[in-house]
């Protein structure tokens, strides 16, 4: 099922599939990436989920509002798309700005989440990582997402599997081509104004982290700090894989999220 869901001034695409007796779970894209970076995970997460995905605000099928984004905004977003199917309480999965986004979800509306995997994010914006983003802002705002293609493939997968892998490489640049310059700045301000790592202390979601170990945008330290402050989360670190795990290592991803997903939450999370 495909429909859109408004959420403020963005028209959000949204997919649904699974059985409709199964719990939900949603999904949430990488920046400059859109809702097919989960086709490999189809098939484990519809034999116990029915799966929403939605395409972040200025990609892939949604629209583009010009000007910069927040997390509260996006957060938002997946909030007005849960509502819109009547989705009390989900299973939240996102990897870097969709991890991101669910780790601000289960902050700030803990009722509205089971469980939470956070893959290949950060919860903090330190300054090198924000004179990052304004670099990368200036190159996409002088050239367009061209400007970015070459670094962001060099961080999303090792170059064992870009050279191995070409199908990936090239299925991956087409959703970063084909992401909107606008959409991609916009993301890219609320990046800069990431500050969640503070909070985590105060998480109450059964909370699983997953993190290339090459990966350099969300770097393992980072996220062993993540898991550290998160009230008993645990971490799964996927060798040779770098920033979009779930692409690049999907039967490593796959078994780590069904793993989590069916194992028995431990009740104390739930006061």
């Amino acid at each position: 099922m495909q429909i859109t869901v408004t959420s403020g001034d963005a028209e959000l695409n949204v997919h649904v599939d699974g059985a409709e007796t199964l719990p939900w779970i949603v999904l949430s894209n990488s920046l400059a990436a859109d809702l097919t970076m989960w086709d490999d995970q189809m098939a484990t997460l519809t034999r116990t989920h029915r799966v929403l995905r939605y395409d972040t605000r200025g990609h892939g099928g949604s629209s583009a509002p010009p000007g910069a984004y927040s997390f509260d905004m996006l957060v938002g977003d997946m909030v007005a798309v849960m509502d819109h199917l009547g989705v009390e309480r989900a299973d939240i999965l996102g990897l870097s700005l969709g991890g991101m986004t669910a780790l601000g979800l289960g902050l700030e509306h803990p009722a509205r989440v089971g469980r939470l995997i956070c893959a290949d994010a950060r919860a903090d914006a330190p300054p090198p990582f924000v004179e990052g983003w304004n670099q990368r802002i200036a190159a996409v705002t002088a050239d367009g997402m061209q400007a970015v293609l070459g670094g962001t493939m060099e961080r999303w997968f090792t170059a064992a599997s870009r050279a191995r892998r070409p199908d990936l490489a090239e299925r991956a640049a087409r959703m970063v081509l084909g992401t909107s310059a606008a959409g991609y700045v916009g993301c890219a301000h609320a990046l800069k104004g990431l500050d969640y790592l503070r909070r985590l202390p105060a998480m109450k979601i059964d909370t699983l982290y997953i993190v290339g170990a090459e990966d350099t945008g969300a770097p393992p330290d980072a996220m062993r700090a993540m898991a550290a402050a998160t009230p008993g989360a645990r971490l799964e670190m996927l060798p040779g894989v770098a920033h979009i795990a779930n692409m690049e290592d999907a039967a490593g991803f796959n078994a780590a999220i069904a793993g989590f997903l069916t194992h028995t939450p431990n009740q104390e999370r739930a006061r």
